[in-house]
């Protein structure tokens, strides 16, 4: 019968000294060719002195030895070609002209609303937040109902929101996270959720219908209104550097109770008023208060025991703010113009 192993022994150490395709083939042709050593088997045996039971098993042996060369074969002549390919990239990148002028490569930069969220994110995982995202097509129960805002409740009329099929809507605010991270983690929690919020609104220099927020919640122990303003003093002295000028005011916003407005002095006009502030001398900052009792209740926390504060800023506007621009629908325009302004990325 047919020595297989000893031939696909031979055949790999011929085909392993094959440095290059035509070597391969110069292989294939030695084995498979017309006058190969295992064409010939077929052509040199005496079938009439075999069994029928021998031709049976030499056929059968025979098959197998040409298909398993056949794709030794192929296998090596693949990997030659290819090692044949890189070495002619190679040769070509050696004919560089290194005297002829460099290609234009401009580096890129982020975005400033990126640039503010990652800034932001660093500052709040220093003080123990966890950053947590959540879906930007949102339910109309963790958008509204879970908030402490019901069908019939006023505050529904002040978001005029996109609604989508099956009840589903885009989110109209980063708060939509509190009850979901409040259901997955329990108390106590603090965490900040960053993302994309969307509103039917009448454009101006100070609105846009797509813009970032970043939401905030902290429940613990004994949770009160120092901790909210020690909380926002840390944060804003670490976004600008500096001491700014705020004010803190009375607000309504059905999830906290009670609820409050945080404004910063206008840089663009240093309070006199202009069309950013709308001539108030002031921009709308941080909307926060301390977390409302059935928001708790939504999020299974028992609101006897644990008490907390939230808060939402604008990412997009504290970005105005940090790198004075003076319009915010320029952060949407798509003008590569405005993007290579900033801090470049290497």
């Amino acid at each position: 019968m047919i020595a297989v192993d000893a031939i696909l022994q031979e055949l790999e150490a011929a085909l392993a000294e094959a440095q290059t395709p035509d070597q391969v083939e110069q292989v294939r042709v030695r084995f498979l060719g017309r006058k190969g050593k295992i064409t010939l088997l077929g052509k040199e045996t005496d079938f009439r002195s075999l069994s029928a039971e021998e031709r049976r098993q030499f056929g059968s042996q025979l098959n197998e030895l040409k298909r398993q060369a056949e794709e030794k074969i192929a296998a090596a002549l693949a990997d030659r070609r290819h090692k044949a390919t890189q070495m002619a990239a190679l040769a070509a990148r050696a004919r560089l002209d290194l005297t002829l002028p460099a290609t234009d490569r401009r580096l890129g930069a982020l975005h400033p609303i990126s640039l503010v969220q990652m800034e932001l994110e660093a500052i709040f995982e220093g003080m123990g937040f966890m950053v947590l995202t959540g879906p930007e097509v949102e339910t109309e129960y963790y958008n509204f109902d879970a908030l402490n805002i019901p069908p019939d409740h006023p505050a529904r009329d002040m978001q005029d929101t996109f609604w989508l099929e099956g009840g589903y809507i885009l989110r109209t605010h980063t708060s939509a996270n509190q009850v979901r991270a409040l259901e997955k983690y329990g108390a106590p929690i603090r965490a900040i959720f960053p993302g994309r919020c969307f509103r039917y609104e009448a454009m101006d220099a100070s609105h846009e219908n797509t813009f970032y927020q970043l939401e905030g919640l902290v429940v613990d122990r004994d949770i009160s209104v120092a901790n909210l303003i020690a909380v926002m003093k840390a944060l804003l002295g670490e976004v600008f550097g500096r001491e700014v000028t705020v004010r803190l005011r009375p607000g309504f916003f059905p999830f906290v109770e009670p609820g409050f407005e945080l404004d910063q002095e206008c840089p663009f006009c240093d309070g006199q008023g202009c069309s950013v502030c709308k001539h108030t001398g002031w921009i709308e900052l941080i909307p926060c208060g301390l977390v409302h009792p059935k928001v708790l209740e939504a999020g299974r926390v028992d609101p006897e025991k644990f008490s907390g504060f939230a808060f939402g800023m604008g990412m997009t506007r504290l970005a105005m703010l940090k790198f004075g621009i003076p319009d915010i629908r320029l952060f949407n325009s798509g003008d590569l113009r405005f993007c290579e302004q900033f801090p470049v990325v290497l």
